[in-house]
């Protein structure tokens, strides 16, 4: 397969430029799935709504799976391609797609003979659970239908194309915002299936989705053949030394948020509702961020697979210092806006005092927080996923948790905002620092 979408010899800053800027549109497609679905589901009434909230620790953990075999799978193809090894990137997406479709099938099984239990463990009162029951059952069964074009997407960014799996995900938003209406209150022709519709609409846009991913991968970049069954055992096993780290990576997400809000909710619903509100606005502010880390994967795999560990590098320090001066304008962008978005989110005072002063402390350190993202997706490039998991853990668990709950035992709520900060800023700096070392140790090795 040939260097068509220039990730081996264009200029990086263009390269990287063309790869983001598509991955920004899929992610803003993502965020108003669930936007949509949130919205539509809340007309339904309070309980309905506190009904779907329940499902999302539980789905979200399912799609770490999904997400860490995405890093597994486009880090080793990507390397291949770079090595011009084609066949062998080719067997690497067959094996990959099956072992995810395997492992979310027997996830899904397991969780459809546990739906009870589990939703009663997270706190859903028994008047609940015939809701998540009807909601979840759908959604259990038609998961596999959103792995094979969330693991499609990965093998085609690893070519180096954004591009069409952002107009996959697009696609699959669009599918998913016209039938929510129309198959939860039963509009036109349509059975009013109320929360069950909802979970029936998504399942039909990641049906769509995967019937054009599935025709990318086998028409226009034919990236799927007959398995391997000689190789296949040791292909999951590499792939999983990837995935396993990544998949544990995204899962401390949720994780230190529920400890994070543990800790606001000590300060009083004020406290919970600004953070709760700071987190939706926080995804929006950095969507680039996420989205420059995603793409860089695959440019610095492609490039060590062909050798140029110069050029990796360069794409790495080029991301980082980009991360800082484009968050630092955010931060500045948001001095004026902060009181106009604090007073869209809340109308109680005491909630939009504490959202503005959010908004004023925490963007300051959005650029060292990219910093470590980046290290993290750079570290999987490079094949170490250890290394990266453990970056991942100590931003969220040796820094930024500590200092949250320093500054709300010295400072009270305010003190959590300046604690979330520093832990940011400290990890950004240890994580530039760290990247220094690694670029020395590598091109050493070169010379």
């Amino acid at each position: 397969m040939q260097d068509k979408h220039g990730l081996l010899s264009a200029p990086i800053p263009k390269v990287l430029r063309q790869m983001t800027i598509p991955m920004i549109f899929g992610m803003i497609s993502i965020l108003m799935f669930n936007l949509v679905d949130t919205f539509f589901i809340s007309l339904l009434g309070t309980q309905a709504l506190a009904s779907i909230s329940y499902t999302f620790p539980v789905t979200f953990a399912l799609n770490c799976i999904t997400m860490g075999m995405g890093v597994g799978l486009s880090t080793n193809i990507a390397h291949l391609l770079g090595q011009k090894k084609t066949i062998g990137a080719t067997r690497f997406a067959t094996h990959g797609l099956l072992l995810t479709v395997v492992l979310i099938t027997l996830a899904s099984g397991i969780g459809l003979m546990t739906i009870q239990p589990i939703f009663s463990l997270l706190g859903a009162s028994p008047e609940l659970i015939p809701a998540i029951d009807e909601y979840m059952h759908i959604w259990y069964l038609s998961i596999p239908l959103l792995a094979i074009p969330m693991i499609g997407n990965s093998v085609i960014r690893a070519t180096g194309d954004t591009r069409t799996p952002a107009t996959i995900m697009v696609l699959a938003g669009v599918i998913n915002g016209v039938l929510d209406p129309l198959l939860i209150f039963g509009w036109g022709p349509f059975p009013e299936l109320g929360i069950q519709g909802a979970a029936i609409a998504s399942a039909l846009s990641w049906l769509g989705a995967c019937l054009w991913s599935l025709y990318i991968l086998t028409q226009r970049e034919p990236m799927l053949a007959p398995p391997h069954l000689s190789c296949i055992v040791e292909d999951c096993k590499q792939i999983l030394r990837i995935a396993t780290p990544a998949a544990l990576s995204n899962s401390m997400i949720p994780l230190s948020g529920a400890l994070l809000m543990i800790i606001m909710s000590r300060h009083g619903t004020a406290a919970v509702a600004a953070y709760g509100a700071a987190q939706r606005i926080e995804s929006i502010l950095i969507l680039v961020l996420m989205s420059l880390a995603s793409a860089l994967t695959p440019f610095i795999a492609q490039n060590l697979g062909a050798e140029k560990h110069k050029r990796s590098f360069t794409g790495l320090f080029i991301s980082m210092r980009f991360a800082l001066v484009f968050q630092m304008g955010v931060f500045i962008a948001m001095v004026p806006l902060s009181i106009p978005i604090a007073s869209l989110f809340s109308q109680e005072q005491s909630v939009k005092e504490l959202l503005w002063h959010y908004l004023l402390v925490v963007p300051f350190s959005y650029g060292f927080q990219g910093i470590a993202m980046i290290l993290v997706s750079g570290l999987n490039a490079l094949h170490q996923p250890l290394k990266a998991f453990q970056w991942s853990f100590m931003r969220l668990f040796l820094f930024t948790l500590p200092s949250a709950w320093l500054g709300s035992y010295w400072f009270g709520t305010k003190g959590i905002f300046v604690g979330i900060a520093l832990g940011n800023i400290i990890v950004g700096v240890l994580g530039y620092l760290y990247a220094l070392k690694l670029r020395r140790k590598y091109l050493h090795q070169t010379i």
